[in-house]
């Protein structure tokens, strides 16, 4: 079992769960996932690894309350358990490469995944310019966390109600319009990173986005979360989360995505 250490809520839908899990904690890496359930017969969630204490011996969750088996999680309390956490999942992020200048850019509870991202990038000795968007102010979360690791953090809101009023990819281009940008890393949803990756194709910009398929087994054996990449089908569970962005079939992946949204 896997107690709960601490849990902070970032809205009323978004917590954020310390959990033990000593041994994930001493193997986990930038970009890592794990698989969680909680209660007997629930359902398999994905969740990528924000953070790990290996002297704890902790991971660090951040879970957005959207159906039945998220929102479980979402209500258990300090002290309780949840039923299994399997990982590190996929492939790690390669943050060893010194590149100069990388956007690091996420969109809602995209920002949990990339802040261990955000940390291997500058412990590399790049510059970091992190941009973090939502659609308002309250859904904004981990800015103290991504500042500390960032030399520069730009905040964009739908609404204008924190940083400046405008779309992800308004920072982005505005960042590469006034110096050399050699990397982009974009996650949260799907149709953001489609966006951000029509831009930084059009600058040639390498990018890489981290998918959030649907995934049950987390092996690449149920083939739930297979996208297209390049023209070829790739399992995100094994082959990444992780994917060269100008490669990714957004189109074909978003139609999958919501395969389930009929079920209530």
């Amino acid at each position: 079992m896997n107690r709960i250490i601490s849990k902070e809520h970032f809205s009323e839908s978004v917590v954020k769960l310390v959990v033990e899990a000593p041994a994930v904690a001493r193997a986990r890496k930038a970009g890592h996932f794990v698989i969680v359930r909680c209660g007997k017969g629930g359902e398999r969630i994905p969740l990528t690894i924000a953070d790990a204490d290996i002297i704890a011996g902790t991971v660090t969750l951040v879970v957005q309350a959207v159906g039945e088996s998220t929102k479980k999680i979402c209500a258990l309390e300090v002290g309780d358990n949840l039923t299994d956490l399997v990982g590190p999942l996929g492939r790690a992020t390669d943050t060893s490469h010194r590149n100069g200048t990388v956007v690091c850019c996420g969109g809602g509870v995209g920002v949990a995944p990339l802040l261990p991202i955000i940390r291997a990038m500058k412990e590399s000795g790049n510059r970091v310019v992190s941009i973090l968007a939502a659609r308002n102010k309250n859904l904004i979360i981990l800015e103290e966390e991504v500042r500390h690791w960032s030399d520069e953090v730009i905040i964009m809101t739908d609404d204008g109600s924190a940083g400046r009023k405008g779309l992800v990819t308004v920072g982005v281009e505005d960042v590469i319009r006034r110096e050399d940008v050699a990397e982009v890393v974009a996650i949260g949803p799907a149709v953001m990173m489609k966006f951000v990756a029509l831009l930084t194709k059009k600058y040639s910009i390498p990018t890489t986005v981290s998918l959030n398929t649907i995934m049950v087994d987390g092996t690449g054996m149920c083939g739930a979360c297979r996208v297209r990449v390049g023209g070829k089908t790739r399992f995100v569970c094994v082959d990444g989360p992780e994917f060269d962005a100008h490669q990714v079939d957004f189109d074909e992946m978003i139609t999958r995505m919501k395969a389930y949204d009929h079920i209530k």
